[in-house]
């Protein structure tokens, strides 16, 4: 996949909002003692810990995307599915599966990603080859992947604490030290929960001030999720479209 293409690429999820810190509640998780803020190094480690747990996920899906230019907002509503594989070779499966607005299937599967748009019966087909890591990035940003791996790619920095509903939370700042990202974002800040140390919100910032705000709920960690889940349902007679 050239540049363009996959900046293309990375645009298109951006815009639909497939980037995914999960919010896991119902996980195993180590509490934090109330009224004691943790530091920097012990967010990383509780963050490490829920990465390395992390087998499965379901949850429901709110993102909203913002384009500053024309002061143009719209939120898309839907659920994600996740499993990862247990060969640590094979990059793990995601369907997200958008309800409204505008009904889309977006699936991951080894080094390939599919989006499917019913309202035009149309496959788009991308092969992500040697960009495969790269869109791992974006996609499994706060969740399974282990804080060393985050740290070869991000400068990450705490700056404070929030309550996110019901939840108390540690808001971390990320600026990409990889110049394949910083074509694509500035920085991203995360939400981390202090109860389940994975994030509860995010937000990505675009180059050109644009950014995204994700929101999760609903979300069961660890359940048995069957194989069959994670393909496309498409209509009959879908036109199959290779966009590389």
């Amino acid at each position: 996949m050239s540049s363009p293409r996959l900046r293309h690429f990375v645009s298109s999820f951006l815009s639909v909002g497939v980037l995914l810190p999960i919010a896991a509640h119902g996980s195993p998780i180590h509490h934090r003692k109330r009224g004691v803020a943790p530091d920097f190094a012990e967010i990383l480690s509780r963050m490490d810990d829920s990465a390395k747990r992390l087998k499965s996920l379901t949850t429901n899906l709110e993102y909203t995307t913002v384009t500053v230019l024309v002061d143009d907002k719209s939120t898309e509503y839907g659920q994600l599915f996740f499993l990862k594989e247990k060969d640590k070779d094979r990059r793990p499966e995601i369907l997200i599966k958008f309800e409204k607005p505008d009904p889309k299937t977006i699936l991951f599967q080894r080094n390939k990603a599919e989006i499917y748009n019913p309202k035009i019966n149309q496959i788009q087909e991308y092969e992500l080859g040697r960009h495969s890591e790269l869109v791992q990035h974006f996609l499994l940003l706060g969740f399974g992947t282990e804080v060393a791996d985050l740290q070869k790619a991000w400068d990450l920095k705490l700056t404070g604490e929030e309550d996110i509903a019901d939840d108390t939370a540690a808001v971390l700042e990320l600026t990409p030290r990889r110049q394949d990202i910083t074509g694509q974002l500035t920085k991203v800040q995360l939400w981390i929960s202090e109860d389940s140390w994975l994030p509860v919100q995010q937000k990505f910032f675009q180059p050109e001030g644009n950014y995204l705000m994700a929101r999760y709920s609903g979300t069961k960690v660890n359940r048995d999720i069957s194989s069959s889940t994670f393909r496309i349902d498409a209509a009959a007679g879908a036109q199959r479209v290779k966009m590389n």
